[in-house]
């Protein structure tokens, strides 16, 4: 993913449902509140065809395909226009397939030897879920010893939370659920639009960069 200055920048919605049917609204209303990069999970039915219709839709927005577990998961997610994939966990055949379809590959780690170890191979790692296991203290506690190493903490996180993730040295924040409650499933589109706002007008009123 690109580096960009400010945070709301960095934050990543993460979309994950039975089906793809209201990707499209949902994607629009996060992009119209301010979202800049999305992420399509491959456990969602028509995700490919959904991040396929996102990059035609909403040219400014980076949309990526999580949740990839083998190597043609990513040579799909390029051809449906990925800007970059994700993984649950680091796997070396993924790290290669990616670098042969020329994407960026974002391997997912837990632990410290499990980060360092998909630090080796890739420019970015997901430590996930952070929510769990500690949320913005486990970060902390993860970036004391390993201050080189990009982090991009998702999973049980909080939309109150963005800014002390950032605050705790996340370079990227993934945020799922907790902000889009049952917007997929045929919520109100309204609430999440607000919602997002308020969210990002938090983050924005704590980052230095702004």
């Amino acid at each position: 993913m690109r580096a960009s200055a400010t945070r709301r920048e960095r934050i990543v919605a993460v979309l994950r449902a039975p089906d793809a049917t209201r990707f499209a609204a949902v994607a629009g209303i996060l992009a119209d509140a301010g979202i800049t990069r999305l992420e399509f999970t491959l456990t969602t039915a028509g995700a490919l065809d959904a991040i396929e219709a996102a990059k035609r839709t909403l040219p400014h927005v980076e949309v990526g395909c999580g949740t990839a577990r083998t190597a043609d998961d990513i040579t799909r997610a390029k051809g449906a226009g990925a800007d970059f994939v994700v993984s649950q966990y680091f796997d070396p055949v993924l790290t290669a397939a990616a670098r042969a379809a020329g994407i960026p590959y974002v391997p997912g780690a837990l632990t410290p030897g499990e980060i360092v170890r998909a630090a080796s191979e890739a420019e970015l790692v997901k430590v996930s879920p952070i929510g769990p296991v500690g949320g913005t203290g486990y970060l902390r506690e993860l970036v004391g010893p390993l201050p080189d190493v990009p982090l991009f903490p998702t999973g049980g996180v909080r939309p109150a939370e963005l800014g002390a993730y950032f605050d705790a040295g996340a370079a990227f924040v993934g945020v799922s659920g907790l902000l889009l409650h049952d917007a997929l499933l045929g919520g109100d589109l309204a609430d999440l639009g607000a919602r997002t706002r308020a969210s990002l007008a938090a983050v924005d009123a704590g980052d230095p960069a702004t």
